[in-house]
């Protein structure tokens, strides 16, 4: 059922996001495909993250985090962010740490700074439930998406 699962979910096209906090061994970050919103009042968000993830034990007790949108051209940065052992925050990746030290990447063209409101366990994976306290944005003249298991966009 699991393979059937995944195979059905190939054809839902997903927005590519990277997700960033920080712990006592400095940022982390991965990239996260099932993000949506919640609720607009309150404002909410949701990002779902695997038990098994590396940045999971950063993020079950992070009070802040950030989600960042991706635009076509940023299928390198995903990549990256998806990679495990690479060092994400290295030089080839443009980031900075906000006053609140939540990473934020310069080249993302949006993200949404938020408050952990929630963490609820589901299966093997924990919604990860944020109160957006900042939010900046750029137009995205093409997301980046996930179809198929490939990267693609819309336009």
């Amino acid at each position: 059922m699991r393979e059937q699962l995944r195979d059905a979910l190939r054809h839902h096209a997903q927005a590519v996001t990277i997700v960033t906090a920080t712990g006592q061994d400095g940022p982390v970050g991965t990239t996260v495909s099932s993000f949506t919103s919640v609720s607009f009042e309150p404002p909410l968000v949701v990002v779902w993250i695997g038990e098994g993830a590396s940045v999971w034990p950063v993020l079950r007790t992070a009070p802040l985090f950030a989600v960042h949108l991706l635009d076509a051209a940023q299928t390198g940065l995903a990549d990256l962010f998806a990679t495990k052992g690479a060092d994400r925050f290295g030089p080839g990746t443009r980031w900075r740490q906000d006053d609140d030290g939540v990473p934020h990447l310069l080249d993302a063209p949006v993200r949404l700074r938020c408050r952990t409101a929630r963490r609820i366990a589901v299966g093997d994976h924990v919604a990860l439930v944020g109160e957006p306290l900042d939010i900046a944005h750029a137009e995205i003249a093409a997301p980046l998406v996930r179809h198929q298991g490939r990267y693609t966009s819309v336009a």
